[in-house]
């Protein structure tokens, strides 16, 4: 084996953060990932949806993604937490941190997520060494964060990643190649990466309704039924790897940012908050390096995993928020047509150069020196006193829909 791979995903990310800190810092006896819990909006105004939910909660058919009202009337006594921002970000980060500790081949895939890469390690572990090290990366996370997380191994991104989605929490699983066909062949397709609703409703159409079932089928079949989805899909049934643009740490040069949303995105407000949250890092970051873009893209996800993406020149280069925020907008409403359900949103920006002076028409000059200052004013209420010190105000208007996005920033490193 020339490589292992490692999928590490944080077991109820949201509801887990929140528990550990409640538990080890603000030193609170009950521990919300043991009672029936979610992490959610403002039921005082009843509306919000669920973000994350405890075993306990699940047991009551508690969903992710249902309206909090629903999920009360499953269950009268659900504990309802609202969501923190900042301390996903932190805890995020300090999970990362760990794992950087063991590789400097650390893919982040989202806030929660992350694949670490040991390439070259064959000479130093053979199969049952490279567990026990995914056992001790575990138990490490587990003492020193307060919260659990799950390890899939593997020798490619796909199987790590599918081995990781098995039975939780708190456990290491392996699926190698020659394990396919015992452990992942017999689950639902529905399991399978990149299977969405529709696929599995196709699928289920003509008789599929394993992962090993497809693996098997007529290419052909799956082909016309699919089309290049099908293809792609029956490659992974068959342990074939991800696509390396979706793992090239090339993906992950540049100012950019990207949301992967607890729901699906559905309405044009929710994917403007996020797309507003968005443009506010990747400006933030730009200004911090004294730098400004000249072009900006968006990047969408659909719920069945279709990626598109638009990009537009300036008319002069800006590190500017509102800028970088009019110009996303203008590209999401020529990407979305407001139908098909979203999974993620990304802003990135390019042609970036040292900052300069700018030129601007005499009817802006007034209004981009005042976001100017602004921008710098808040980027400086933060550095000082941390990312929650200041907000929007449209972020603090008790809708969870609003704030969801915020919750899964997926960091894009230049």
């Amino acid at each position: 084996m020339g490589r292992y791979v490692f999928h590490i995903d944080v077991n109820s990310a949201f509801l887990s953060w929140t528990a550990a800190y409640r538990v080890d810092v603000l030193g609170e006896k009950e521990d919300i990932r043991l009672i029936p819990s979610i992490v959610g909006g403002d039921q005082e105004k009843r509306h919000g949806i669920v973000l994350a939910k405890s075993t306990p909660a699940k047991k009551y058919g508690i969903q992710t993604g249902e309206p909090i009202v629903a999920a009360q009337r499953k269950c009268p006594g659900l504990v309802i937490v609202p969501p923190d921002f900042a301390l996903y970000v932190k805890s995020s980060q300090a999970f990362i941190k760990i794992l950087n500790e063991y590789s400097d081949d650390v893919i982040q895939y989202s806030i929660d997520e992350a694949w670490v890469v040991f390439e070259g390690f064959e000479k130093l572990y053979d199969c049952s060494q490279i567990v026990n090290l995914a056992h001790e990366l575990k138990d490490r996370i587990r003492e020193e964060l307060g919260f659990t997380v799950n390890v899939g191994v593997s020798t490619n991104f796909l199987l790590s990643k599918m081995a990781g989605d098995f039975s939780k929490p708190d456990k290491v699983h392996t699926l190698f190649p020659e394990e396919i066909e015992q452990k992942m062949w017999p689950l639902p397709v529905s399991e399978l990466f990149l299977a969405g609703k529709s696929t599995v409703e196709k699928l289920h159409s003509v008789g599929i309704r394993t992962i090993g079932e497809l693996a098997q089928a007529d290419e052909g079949m799956i082909r016309s039924l699919l089309k290049k989805h099908g293809q792609t899909i029956q490659g992974f049934a068959r342990g074939a790897d991800l696509d390396p643009s979706m793992t090239s740490h090339e993906a992950n040069k540049g100012y950019g940012n990207s949301m992967t949303a607890p729901v699906d995105i559905v309405t044009e407000e929710y994917a403007r908050h996020l797309l507003l949250s968005l443009s506010e890092t990747v400006g933030a970051r730009l200004r911090a390096d004294n730098v400004m873009a000249g072009m900006v893209s968006v990047q969408l996800t659909t719920s069945e995993f279709k990626r598109m993406s638009k990009q537009m020149q300036l008319d002069s280069p800006t590190s500017i928020t509102e800028e970088i925020y009019e110009a996303a907008c203008l590209l999401f409403d020529k990407l979305w047509d407001k139908k098909t359900p979203l999974r993620l949103l990304g802003v990135r920006t390019t042609k970036v150069q040292e900052e300069a002076a700018r030129q601007y028409s005499i009817f802006d000059l007034e209004k981009n020196d005042r976001l100017e200052k602004l921008d710098k004013a808040v980027d400086q209420i933060r550095g000082k006193f941390g990312e929650d010190a200041i907000f929007r105000a449209s972020f603090l208007e008790g809708n969870v829909s609003h704030m969801s996005g915020g919750l899964n920033k997926e960091k894009r490193n230049s």
